[in-house]
């Protein structure tokens, strides 16, 4: 049953929420500007006038102003005669000189020099409003403690104390700031007294100037005297190093020449003559060694061995036995070889080869053995050298120990000797500064008579007044948008609980109740709850016909279809669009029914003209046949079942889903094409969420810009058999006047006034003025009401005069 009404209602978990993925949504944006258009101009209306009453109520001020350059080149004469000359063209020098123009020494010194003290108009000025209410509300919290008394006496008020508030008057009203990049500083004092003003700017730059000149001789006094003791004790700490190192070189024998002690030299030498020592026995070692390997292997080898002759030169006596012997070799190879081995001549030259080598291998023995001489000679030497090196090596260890310590004692010694002498430069360029009265600043501008007052600025004050009263105002209407909870578009019905929305129902005025002329089984609907009867032309019913179609769409099939007209909180109502419903759809010539089921608080049950006696319990708990119950309207011919509770009555719920209310719509079922069910709202009761199994469908009513979103949302996720029911929302009470201010430049909302021409029975209809034409209205009424005072003011002033005096 009905599942076209569930398919078509979406599930609240999913409801689909607004478009977020715009960064800006400028129609939004607008369209909250346009609400809260008025909130904003009376803000900026309050801004303004704030603004005009600060610049009736403020003493004007007048501001003297002198610039002051911090000039390196004004210096340059002690800047060629000291050594570290100050650096002002840094932001930090400069942040200093602007520290030094506010500080209390100056400001004390400006007061003293021009007796501010005794200056009624300097020590007792007149507050403006805004500091007045400053200090009264300081003065209330216990915060500010006045420094205008300062301490007292019996002779009266104390004279530092006096001073030290009239340095914190200076100081307040003082304006110090560098001009741009530049090495300019910028000096203004602000006072009610033009004349006063420039006296103090003046004084300011003149004491300054002062101050830098005083601060210089200072300094250069203090440095002088100091250097002064300081040149004493260093002279005296030199002459003792000096003397110092020269007693330990002295004591430790340390002589030298060509810079280095006599000791280093001599190990020097020792050390080259080691090296060429150790060469030499190598060397000898090596010839050695070789001749030695050539005796070792026997006469035939040594003497056939070609070293014999490598380190020989080609006339020694061994060269010439090799060179005799490789000649006799050859000639006995050649006899042999032509005679025959046993040829005399043969024989001979092999006994010649014999004693050839027997020469030889005497003169390697005797070249072996002055090898060996030379080597021992060449080891002692080395030894020699080595041991004497080691000697000397210890001796110039702990001479050099002891040049560590002279070394350490000269370099305190020069390093004394140089401070002094720079010292004594220092001190000898700080007598000569003593004598220049320079400074490094100077005025480019003088303090001029102020002619127009500085402040308060008319146009900016009412200006900043102005943006002031705007940004309140965008303030105040964000916090309303912000605490906008409430349904105010249909939008807002369809993003947040997933619903289709049925429409607006305005909010109307009082009306007159007809007079009711029938009989005791009749009723008539009166008031509010005929509307739809009584202007079928109007937008309040073609929002009904739209819960009509609604309706017959969903329940299609259906043969007599019951409707429940709920809401979620009470008072919203439901009842006035339940008894509307139902008159259209009788005046339509549907036969309808019209039941109260809000046995709680049954509203349309009192409104009755004539009070009904029995009612729908008698009809559920079967005591009477309940078509004789009905109330039947004689124009329309709705039938309603009033709802007559004569005790308090608490289970209510029980009686909705009983059997006998059961058999009671079943048997409507047979005689009517429409019921219609005023029921309880969800919110406080259960009543129906009981009627819920006999319904085929739910009307839900909200009050425009009152039921909160969040509240109906949880609701209906906590009552799902309902919302699946629900055929659509209505949004009562809605304000027609303020509605289009809520939808967007393409919304229907904002085509209202068009509408309106299609609602015959609308009030928005009737023929008005426009807006602009009942705007000029007022304003001409307004100036006629002003022009009427003057003239009676004129005329009351000319009949003054003309009176004879007495």
């Amino acid at each position: 049953m009905n599942k076209v009404g569930f398919m078509l209602n979406e599930s609240l978990a999913v409801a689909p929420g607004r478009d977020d993925d715009k960064f800006i949504d400028l129609e939004r944006l607008l369209a909250i500007a346009v609400r809260q258009a008025k909130v904003v101009t009376i803000c900026a209306a309050i801004g303004v006038l704030l603004g005009i009453i600060y610049l009736r109520t403020t003493p004007p001020m007048y501001s003297a102003s002198t610039r002051i350059l911090l000039d390196e080149g004004l210096n340059k004469i002690v800047d060629e005669v000291s050594a570290t000359p100050i650096n002002m063209q840094t932001d930090a020098a400069i942040l200093s000189q602007i520290e030094i123009l506010k500080s209390t020494r100056l400001a004390l010194a400006v007061v003293d020099k021009e007796r501010l003290t005794e200056n009624e108009q300097f020590m007792q000025p007149q507050p403006s409003m805004l500091r007045r209410i400053v200090g009264t509300i300081r003065s209330v919290l216990g915060v500010f403690r006045s420094t205008s008394t300062g301490g007292t006496s019996e002779g009266g008020p104390d004279p530092d104390s006096l001073r030290n508030y009239a340095a914190y008057l200076l100081q307040r009203d003082l304006w110090v700031e560098r001009v741009g990049r530049s090495y300019v500083i910028n000096l203004a004092y602000q006072a009610p007294d033009p004349v006063l003003a420039q006296r103090i700017t003046q004084a300011y730059a003149s004491a300054y100037l002062s101050d830098q000149l005083d601060a210089n001789f200072d300094a250069t006094e203090r440095t002088t005297l100091w250097l002064q003791g300081r040149l004493q004790e260093l002279e005296s700490k030199s002459k003792a190093a000096a003397l110092a190192a020269e007693q330990f070189r002295a004591e430790k024998g340390l002589t030298a020449a060509r810079g280095e002690l006599i000791s280093e030299q001599q190990l020097s030498d020792l050390n080259s003559q080691l090296i060429i020592a150790q060469a030499d026995a190598a060397r000898a070692r090596a010839k050695y060694q070789q001749f030695q390997e050539i005796l070792d292997s026997g006469p035939e080898k040594a003497v056939e061995s070609a070293a014999i002759t490598a380190d020989q030169p080609g006339d020694s006596v061994i060269g010439k036995l090799k060179a005799r012997y490789l000649g006799v070799t050859k000639r006995e190879r050649e006899i042999t070889g032509a005679f025959g081995a046993d040829h005399q001549q043969a024989v001979a030259l092999r006994r010649e080869q014999a004693d050839i080598k027997r020469q030889m291998f005497q003169e390697l023995q005797q070249l072996t053995s002055n090898y060996r001489n030379e080597y021992e000679v060449a080891r002692s030497r080395e030894t020699s050298l080595r041991d004497n090196v080691e000697v000397l090596s210890g001796k110039t260890s702990s001479a050099s120990q002891s040049m560590v310590q002279l070394r350490e004692l000269e370099q305190k010694a020069t390093a004394l000797s140089t401070l002094y002498q720079s010292f004594l430069a220092r001190y000898q360029e700080a007598a000569q500064q003593r004598s220049f009265p320079i400074t490094k600043v100077r005025v480019i501008s003088e303090a001029s008579l102020p002619k127009t007052p500085y402040s308060p600025r008319a146009p900016v004050v009412l200006a900043l007044s102005l943006v002031l009263g705007l940004f309140m105002g965008a303030g105040f209407g964000a916090l309303n948008e912000f605490r906008e909870r409430f349904f105010r578009l249909g939008e807002d019905v369809r993003s947040e609980l997933g619903m289709k929305f049925l429409g607006y129902l305005p909010i109307f005025g009082s009306s007159r109740r007809r007079k009711y002329g029938g009989e005791a089984g009749d009723f008539m609907l009166t008031g509010h709850r005929r509307t739809a009867i009584d202007a079928p032309a109007s937008s309040f019913a073609e929002t009904l016909r739209n819960a009509k179609i609604a309706s017959d769409v969903v329940l299609q099939g259906v043969g007599c279809k019951v409707i429940g007209v709920v809401s979620v909180l009470p008072g919203e109502g439901k009842s006035t669009v339940a008894a509307n419903f139902a008159g259209l759809l009788a005046a339509n010539g549907a036969r309808t029914l019209l039941i109260d089921g809000d046995l709680r608080n049954p509203t349309l049950s009192r409104s009755m003209p004539v009070p009904a006696q029995h009612g729908l319990i008698d009809a559920i708990v079967g005591k009477q046949p309940w078509q004789s119950l009905l109330k039947i309207d004689r124009e329309t011919r709705l039938a309603m079942m009033p709802a007559v509770v004569h005790s308090h009555f608490a289970h209510t719920s029980e009686l909705l889903a009983s059997r006998g209310m059961k058999s009671f719509i079943d048997a409507a079922h047979k005689i009517f094409d429409y019921i219609v069910v005023d029921l309880p709202p969800l919110g406080p009761v259960v009543d129906a969420k009981a009627f819920e199994p006999l319904a085929d469908g739910f009307i839900l009513v909200a009050e425009w810009g009152a039921t909160p979103r969040a509240l109906v949302r949880s609701t209906l996720q906590s009552e799902p058999q309902i919302a699946a029911k629900v055929l659509g929302v209505v949004l009562n009470k809605a304000d027609y006047k303020r509605l289009s201010r809520y939808g967007s430049f393409g919304s229907s909302e904002r085509f209202l006034d068009k509408y309106s021409s299609y609602y015959l029975d609308h009030p928005r209809s009737s023929k008005r003025f426009p807006r602009f034409l009942r705007a000029c209205g007022k304003v001409l009424r307004v100036l006629g009401s002003g022009v009427a005072a003057l003239g009676k003011r004129l005329l009351s002033r000319r009949k003054k005069e003309l009176e004879p005096e007495e």
